[in-house]
């Protein structure tokens, strides 16, 4: 029975989209996002979001699925994820999950641990101790409480360091712990695979090229424009996203252009160096040194669960 789905990965800007659309002029596909940025509206230009006429011609699945204000986390995507993928097997489809939010496919390959909701009474609690204390000596805390996450959480990461205490303040149980009793892994076989150029100062090159292209495009009047709506604000989890932090910033008069400029290029060039260092400990990942339809369709071909 064909059940499984397809996963096309890689670094940013490794052309895994391009692999996508060339793959659905051959067969009939349905392509999933796993761009933690995509989910949300208006985030388009910086996210190398597909145009509206790709969008309207080939079915894709969690794009533009929630505002900037609104959370979507690794959790969500795998369990949203759980459900797409059947009811795009039920169509007689190929299910492609396509982008390189390596969080969100080890959440879907390997699960993830039941985490407690957010509760805003005791982040209240933390931000008033970190006001009066300072983040540093709460990561000091967090090094006596779970030694293992404040190894992985530095102090300047506010988000990651608050939600360790949080969790630990609502269960009782470290984060490291809790990350220990995972769900179980996919129900479904993935094939994967991982687009890795081998040749670094080129993607760098192509790296450098996209984000004057997305500037040309518009990039700075789009973050303009988030940024004019009074719920959204920098320290949002959707603008996180390369490009997007150091625009908003250039328009806070924080930084000069030319900065600006340099700052979301580096950003963007070390997210392609962590999305390297993920797939290189990948399991069961059939590499490409760049996009290669020909050996993808012949893969399809080969594997009786696509």
């Amino acid at each position: 029975m064909r059940e499984g789905a397809l996963v096309i990965t890689g670094p940013t800007a490794s052309g895994k989209s391009a692999l996508a659309l060339g793959l659905a002029e051959y067969i009939d596909i349905e392509i999933i996002s796993a761009d933690s940025a995509q989910v949300y509206r208006g985030m388009d230009i910086g996210t190398a979001k597909p145009n509206p006429h790709v969008l309207a011609s080939l079915p894709h699945h969690l794009v533009d699925i929630r505002d900037p204000v609104e959370p979507y986390s690794a959790a969500d995507f795998r369990h949203d994820l759980l459900d797409i993928v059947p009811q795009i097997r039920s169509r007689g489809r190929l299910p492609v999950i396509v982008g390189g939010s390596m969080l969100y496919l080890k959440a879907l390959k390997n699960g993830l641990a039941e985490l407690p909701g957010a509760d805003p009474s005791i982040r209240e609690s933390i931000n008033e101790d970190a006001a009066a204390r300072g983040w540093s000596a709460l990561h000091e805390d967090l090094q006596v409480i779970d030694p293992e996450a404040a190894e992985r959480i530095k102090p300047s990461d506010t988000q990651r360091l608050q939600r360790a205490l949080e969790v630990y303040r609502i269960t009782g149980i470290t984060l490291t712990e809790l990350h220990l009793r995972s769900m179980a892994p996919c129900p479904f076989p993935l094939t994967e695979v991982g687009l890795l150029p081998t040749d670094r100062s080129k993607l760098h090159q192509v790296i450098q090229d996209r984000f004057m292209e997305m500037l040309d495009f518009g990039l700075i009047e789009e973050v303009a424009t988030l940024k004019s709506n009074s719920e959204n604000h920098k320290g949002l989890p959707a603008f996180r996203a390369v490009g997007y932090r150091q625009i908003w910033s250039y328009l806070d008069g924080e930084v000069d252009y030319d900065t600006m400029i340099e700052t979301g290029i580096a950003a963007t060039r070390q997210l392609a160096k962590r999305q390297f260092t993920w797939l290189r400990s990948w399991q069961d990942l059939v590499i490409q040194s760049r996009p290669n339809l020909a050996e993808v369709l012949k893969i399809l071909d080969d594997d009786p669960r696509l």
